[in-house]
């Protein structure tokens, strides 16, 4: 995953289904006050805290993509509820790396270097084999994905045509799946003892969580200034 914006529109996505009937399945099993703790704080003002230009959607010529922090914060709040990720250390370092990853939710799409990576993209920019994992996470998209395999998307049978890696990834950049996106990843792609480093210290945890799982330097000046930002909204010491 890098930061890397917008490459075609969106597909829409036939038959009918309950986008967040993954997360509610998840969140039963939630515990209540985790939950409320969750759901209490302002997310919108939590993620233009962490942003560092808030430009207005509209702003770019990629509109179709960008979304509000108020627009963004009930999915992202969910998505976490969803995935267990109780912890605010857990919690600032995906919304940190979301914020960069997608130009502060102006982008959902690959696009940089142009013409941008097909099959790259959600809130987390993450790369096609991650997002064909997420597709078959999700109950509702599961079904349009099954015939499709990890090797495919690889490239280990010459791989797909850009076109139906694009199909994958319109499935996950819907608003309740591309804003859950980081969640996932941290929940179900990251080893646990990751998590753990981030839930006691929290800037050695950042540090890992980068290196270890999103396969970046997490002391680079710019994705270090959105978890400082992060931080300081969720007032972590």
């Amino acid at each position: 995953m890098r930061f890397a914006p917008a490459l075609v529109a969106v597909a829409a996505l036939g038959g009918s289904y309950s986008p967040l009937a993954p997360f509610a399945a998840a969140s039963a099993s939630a515990s209540a006050s985790t939950t409320a703790t969750t759901q209490d704080r302002d997310w919108a003002q939590i993620i233009t805290a962490t942003f560092k230009n808030n430009k207005p959607c509209g702003a770019t010529a990629n509109d179709v993509d960008c979304r509000t922090p108020a627009q963004a914060a009930p999915f992202v709040a969910q998505s976490f509820s969803a995935y267990g990720l109780t912890c605010p250390a857990e919690q600032a370092a995906v919304l940190a790396v979301m914020a960069l990853e997608s130009g502060e939710f102006h982008y959902k799409h690959n696009m940089f270097p142009p013409p941008g990576r097909p099959g790259q993209g959600t809130a987390n920019m993450q790369s096609p084999l991650f997002n064909l994992r997420y597709a078959k996470s999700i109950p509702a998209v599961a079904p349009h994905v099954a015939n499709v395999t990890e090797d495919m998307v690889t490239g280990g049978g010459n791989g797909l045509p850009a076109a139906e890696l694009n199909r994958i990834l319109a499935l996950v950049t819907v608003d309740e799946y591309n804003f859950g996106s980081g969640a996932w990843f941290m929940s179900s792609q990251c080893a646990k003892a990751v998590r753990n480093v981030l839930r006691r210290t929290p800037d050695q945890g950042w540090l890992q969580y980068n290196a270890q799982c999103v396969g970046v330097p997490g002391d680079d000046p710019d994705r270090l200034a959105y978890w400082t930002r992060a931080k300081a909204a969720m007032d972590i010491k």
